[in-house]
């Protein structure tokens, strides 16, 4: 059986000593709840936010109200903010975060369902990532769950540049 990226994660975490904390929004805490669905990720995960309104973006992780009124909650510049707050909130080494339309409302043209921005901040630099998936909500959350572990992964396998 192939090991799932949360095993993965949990390896590479260990090995290196590192901690990663997660800032979350349409996925609403499934990144958090796969994390720790491993038995010792409390020694490299301190924890999680699920902010999902503006306000709790701005208060718990500090993203701008500039950021969020100038190009909304699902965007690059917020999912960085996301990030770093995250970071900051958990003294962490790594920090994951996911903002999206999981639907099946609120898209629009510009944004449709599916919509979903990823950031990753670390000492060593930040990255976002940008996918729209085409499913349903429960698949839309769950390939999202699947984009932010593995973008943990490819950061720490060296491969963001």
């Amino acid at each position: 059986m192939k090991n799932m990226l949360e095993e993965i994660l949990h390896k590479y975490m260990h090995e290196r000593g590192l901690t990663l904390a997660a800032a979350e929004s349409c996925t609403g805490g499934l990144v958090s709840d796969r994390i720790t669905n491993v038995s010792g990720s409390s020694e490299y995960f301190p924890g999680g936010i699920v902010a999902y309104s503006y306000e709790a973006k701005a208060s718990l992780l500090g993203v701008s109200w500039d950021t969020l009124n100038t190009h909304g909650a699902v965007s690059e510049e917020t999912v960085l903010e996301m990030a770093r707050g995250a970071r900051k909130l958990f003294n962490a080494d790594i920090g994951i975060s996911v903002s999206g339309i999981a639907g099946p409302t609120g898209g629009t043209p510009e944004k449709p369902v599916g919509t979903t921005w990823f950031g990753l901040s670390t000492d060593a630099g930040e990255w976002a990532r940008h996918f729209v998936w085409d499913g349903d909500r429960m698949y839309n959350k769950h390939h999202s769950s699947e984009a932010a572990l593995q973008f943990v992964i490819d950061y720490l396998e060296g491969k963001l540049k």
